[in-house]
């Protein structure tokens, strides 16, 4: 490790404005970043903690959403979610190990992007809204390949908002060392269809699977997705598994998701 500077933001204006110094960075649970630092992979000269701003923390449901805290950690989302949104509970719930969730946080993660991470796919499955300090942004629009985003340098993930579906749940292939998704699968189901959302399987991140979501609003059965397949070209490749590997659990596990909602 090196010296750095290290700041705990009171409120949103705080961290925004210690944010304008030059290679500060903002930190929220650290699950990626401390390990970043300590392998001299980045060197801000600032970090700002968000973890301690009581407007980011919590969880709130008002008018069919689910509105999490960016700050608020992966095992509050776990507990207070698990009867308003019980997918949404259950992927929190089966992010990494105890020490990771109650550690991490959800608006660290959206920051990331990590290919494999749970959340991306559960915003995407979910079609919700990323709440920053400047504005809000829409799921579908949020994602923009593997470990980038539509953040603007300096911009804060302040809340996510999860409009709850009629029905959902994430279905989860777990590479055992790390518990990050080798793939996952949200399948979520509203008034006007389907939306299916994977993580952990393409080098361009997260990504809709918009033909299954065709397919099984026609038929909403798992053989619907019998016929269809994923082009292994773009999917990760590494000693967990192939492209063509990968590619295969795509249909594998929404086909395990349509059983779960079944």
């Amino acid at each position: 490790m090196y010296n750095f500077d290290f700041q705990r933001a009171a409120s949103v204006a705080d961290a925004v404005a210690a944010l304008q110094d030059e290679d500060a960075q903002a930190l929220g649970g650290g699950q990626t970043l401390i390990p970043t630092l300590k392998a001299r992979l980045a060197q801000p000269t600032t970090l700002v903690s968000l973890t301690g701003i009581p407007e980011m923390l919590g969880v709130t449901v008002t008018d069919g959403a689910v509105t999490i805290g960016g700050a608020t950690t992966h095992a509050k989302v776990a507990a207070e979610t698990a009867t308003t949104y019980p997918a949404l509970s259950a992927l929190a719930g089966g992010i990494g190990d105890p020490a990771v969730r109650n550690r991490g946080t959800i608006g660290g993660s959206l920051a990331n992007n990590d290919p494999a991470a749970c959340y991306p796919a559960a915003a995407l499955g979910s079609g919700a809204t990323i709440v920053t300090d400047k504005r809000e942004i829409a799921a579908d629009d949020y994602f923009q390949g593997m470990f980038a985003t539509a953040l603007d340098e300096g911009e804060i993930v302040t809340a996510v908002r999860f409009p709850v579906p009629e029905k959902a749940t994430y279905q989860k292939f777990i590479q055992p060392a790390s518990r990050f998704a080798l793939v996952g699968v949200f399948l979520a189901k509203y008034a006007d269809g389907f939306r299916v959302a994977v993580t952990g399987a393409s080098e361009d991140g997260v990504f809709r699977w918009t033909e299954a979501e065709e397919a099984l609003a026609k038929d909403f059965r798992a053989d619907a997705l019998m016929d269809l397949h994923i082009l292994p070209d773009n999917m990760i490749g590494d000693i967990h598994g192939t492209k063509a590997y990968r590619a295969h659990l795509v249909r594998v596990m929404t086909q395990r998701a349509v059983e779960a909602l079944l």
